[in-house]
């Protein structure tokens, strides 16, 4: 049994972050007058996407992927793209636009202050992208097998053509722009402030290991890495909400269609995790960390902090693994490589493991009801994102990709102990545990019509 091969390119990836990360140096050095907040970050994302997109271009050649629905075959490349589908299809990509405009016009959350840097870049670019999206998309309706794509369809729902539009194609298409909206105004400003820190840092303070050795020599370090880390995850993730390119088979293929799946990863952002579950339900904070309790032994602090650390790092591969291809919540092609090679769920695993070592609710708490309560929130925190896994492995078992590369798993796996303990929880395709239920119906997987996911399954 074979692991299926990923869309993404480790090297490759590697090799962007790099340039990015030297783009932040130029920042610190000569782009003083750029603010991090706007032009840094859009200098950072680029420095980052460009590279990757051309090596992958010239390597990879994403737009033969049958996943990509292109054909850019002598005899397809000759003909004539069609103007008025063309027509349609911008109207449905600006009547997308004006949803999304809708959203952000109507929320109290988006009318503040705090993602003006965001929204001013938008301002900025957005008559460019209407521009630029009429030669794009009268090249690829040339060659795109299934040309009636969400932006035609909604194109003809603007056009009072209703009996011929797919309410499902529609919902799909604005499903996978809410997800944009929600999260990419977020992630530029998190980023932001992250390259903020960076551009500003003071080494000297950062690496002076000569004063006192106290906790705080190496929380100094701690907190420079942490943020240096966290900083690259923000870097891939923002670059992945704005490349959803179908010519670079980035785009959305499917968006989560459940309401579990959307309520468990849309809890555990802002403004929803500040302000009611992170704060009111779900608070596991004692007050007190692992860098209290380890303050006044400086080595124990240096190594505990490094594992921290460690967990840190397999997070932020799983991220850059995605290369442009990263979002919440959609399918954009199945990634086997990186920490995926191991693991279904490394960013889950490592991030849920570094709340522990952090908090350590067990430890901190002052007494005993209150290190059993908070405790058992963490554990409530480990089962939201435990359902965020299970919910994302039933969307993504709709590819016959992600049925072969769980079968791989469930034999190679890192934790492939756990399915034989515990076969509920082996992976079943379209379900979240592995019970019996009522046949499944039969489904296109991969673009194979009339094969079921449980037939694809038992042929891996």
């Amino acid at each position: 049994m074979t692991c299926p091969k990923s869309p993404t390119n480790m090297l490759i990836n590697c090799i962007g972050l790099f340039i990015s990360l030297a783009s932040i140096w130029w920042l610190r050095e000569y782009g003083q007058h750029y603010s991090a907040a706007t032009g840094g970050i859009i200098i950072t994302c680029l420095a980052l996407a460009v590279p990757i997109i051309v090596l992958e271009w010239i390597f990879l050649k994403p737009y033969r992927n049958k996943s990509a629905g292109l054909d850019f075959s002598a005899a397809k490349s000759k003909r004539s793209g069609n103007l008025k589908r063309t027509a349609i299809k911008l109207l449905g990509l600006y009547a997308s636009f004006g949803f999304v405009a809708f959203i952000y016009w109507i929320f109290p959350e988006y009318r503040g202050g705090y993602y003006e840097g965001f929204f001013s870049i938008l301002r900025t670019i957005l008559i460019g992208l209407m521009l630029v999206a009429i030669p794009y998309f009268y090249f690829i309706d040339r060659a795109m097998t299934e040309p009636k794509d969400g932006y035609w369809h909604m194109g003809m729902l603007v056009l009072g053509q209703w009996s011929e539009i797919s309410w499902a194609k529609i919902g799909q298409l604005l499903l996978g722009w809410t997800v944009k909206l929600f999260f990419l105004p977020l992630m530029f400003r998190y980023s932001g402030n992250n390259l903020n820190s960076l551009i500003n840092v003071n080494f000297s303070n950062v690496f002076n290991l000569s004063g006192d050795l106290s906790g705080r020599m190496s929380l100094n370090l701690y907190s420079f890495f942490n943020n240096f880390l966290f900083y690259i995850d923000l870097l891939f993730v923002t670059v992945g909400y704005c490349f959803t390119v179908r010519l670079f088979d980035s785009h959305i293929r499917s968006t989560e269609p459940t309401f579990l799946g959307w309520v468990v990863a849309v809890m555990c952002y802002q403004p929803f995790w500040g302000a009611v579950f992170g704060s009111l339900y779900i608070s596991y904070n004692s007050g007190r960390d692992w860098s209290n309790l380890f303050w006044d032994m400086p080595w124990v602090h240096f190594s505990y902090g490094a594992v921290i650390l460690s967990l840190v790092v397999i997070y932020v591969w799983a991220s850059m693994a995605f290369g442009i291809r990263f979002s919440n919540l959609t399918h954009r092609g199945i990634l086997t490589n990186g920490a995926y090679r191991y693991t279904k769920h490394p960013a889950y695993i490592s991030k849920n493991l570094s709340w522990w070592l952090i908090f350590m609710p067990f430890l901190m708490a002052p007494e005993f009801d209150d290190k059993l309560r908070l405790s058992l929130l963490l554990i409530l925190q480990n089962v939201i994102y435990f359902f965020r896994s299970r919910t994302e492995e039933r969307h993504l078992s709709m590819d016959a990709d992600y049925i072969a590369y769980s079968a791989y798993i469930e034999k190679h796996g890192m934790f492939a102990w756990v399915g034989r303990w515990l076969p509920v929880l082996k992976f079943k395709p379209g379900q979240l545990f592995n019970v019996e239920s009522r046949p499944a119906r039969t489904t296109a997987v991969g673009g194979d019509t009339g094969r079921s996911v449980e037939s694809v399954y038992d042929k891996v």
